[in-house]
């Protein structure tokens, strides 16, 4: 049954803590409202997810530690400890000051007492009294990576989350924080998919530690800043054709092979299903071969967080150190 055999289904930790569950339930961009979402929570946690990944800026916390209360009560899990949840940092709370507060914040939305892994959310800063988007540009300031990361060690050292890491730096902003770090961080978490397949930055991840989870793993279809560059694929459709699964299946299937976990979101109860059916079949030479011809194109570039006038990032160059 996918409820026992996924919650055995692992990816390392750098950090001596439980691995992560290579798929999550990812709860990103949810304006359908709690009650939707704790649906989908409780059917998931009943197939088998463990993994489940929220953030401040989402406006979800609240509504997952609903859902896993519920879940608890009903039996549906036997203890907290079963799960894997990851939530992040916001850009307005990424100050030294401001990232216990923040964390503890998140718990108390999760009614937790722990995370189990804290990510920063963006290699950004913004004014404390800014919250979530869309942040103008004079709000952004560069970020004290030093002071952050340092704060981020002590969330660990408190037992406020068991592991830590980052989301969206590139190899550069890894390096930095690696030069430095006592607790290097576990994971960072990016956009991949076989549209954008992050070779390079998974290599070097690979090499010093850190694990790579995909978020958009189908793409981001539906999304204001998406297109659907990965389902619509049709190298990816005749791959599908072929192997009788469907063209998320191939997705996540290829992300898997790569060695990374996936945060994928869905609310239907048969997609939910079908993206834990990734595990007794692989991809053969041939696909692999075809699925690294896909031109490549990153699509959250985030140039929100551009501004020539007031910075931090003056181009898309310099956030993402010529990576796209």
């Amino acid at each position: 049954m996918a409820s026992i055999n996924i919650a055995k289904l692992v990816l390392g930790s750098s950090d001596g803590h439980r691995g992560i569950p290579v798929i999550g339930f990812g709860t990103a961009s949810d304006d359908t409202g709690p009650a939707p979402m704790k649906m989908a929570v409780l059917e998931a946690i009943k197939l088998g997810y463990r993994h489940f990944d929220t953030a401040s800026e989402y406006g979800s916390e609240q509504g997952l530690g609903e859902a896993i209360a519920e879940a608890l009560e009903l039996g549906l899990v036997a203890s907290r400890d079963e799960l894997f949840i990851t939530s992040k940092l916001w850009c307005s709370d990424c100050h030294l000051h401001l990232v216990i507060p923040a964390l503890k914040t998140s718990l108390g939305k999760l009614q937790l007492e722990y995370l189990d892994l804290y990510l920063i959310h963006w290699p950004i800063s913004a004014k404390p009294e800014k919250g979530i988007l869309p942040l103008d540009e004079t709000d952004l300031m560069p970020m004290d990576f030093t002071g952050v990361w340092a704060a981020m060690e002590e969330c660990q050292r408190l037992g406020l989350t068991k592991s830590i890491g980052v989301s969206n730096f590139s190899r550069k902003k890894l390096e930095n924080i690696l030069s430095f770090a006592t607790i290097p961080p576990s994971v960072n978490q990016v956009e991949m998919n076989t549209g954008w397949q992050q070779k390079c930055l998974s290599e070097f991840c690979k090499a010093n530690n850190i694990t790579v989870t995909g978020f958009s793993p189908l793409g981001a279809k539906g999304a204001s800043w998406g297109t659907n560059q990965v389902l619509d694929n049709e190298v990816l459709i005749d791959i599908a054709k072929a192997r009788g699964k469907t063209v998320a299946q191939v997705c996540l299937r290829w992300v898997y092979e790569q060695g990374a976990g996936v945060v994928v979101k869905s609310y239907n109860k048969e997609r939910l299903k079908q993206n834990l059916e990734i595990f007794d079949w692989a991809l053969t030479e041939v696909d692999l071969d075809k699925i690294s011809s896909i031109p490549q194109h990153k699509e959250n570039v985030k140039k929100d967080f551009i501004s020539p006038e007031h910075g931090p990032y003056k181009s898309l160059e310099e956030l993402w150190d010529g990576e796209i």
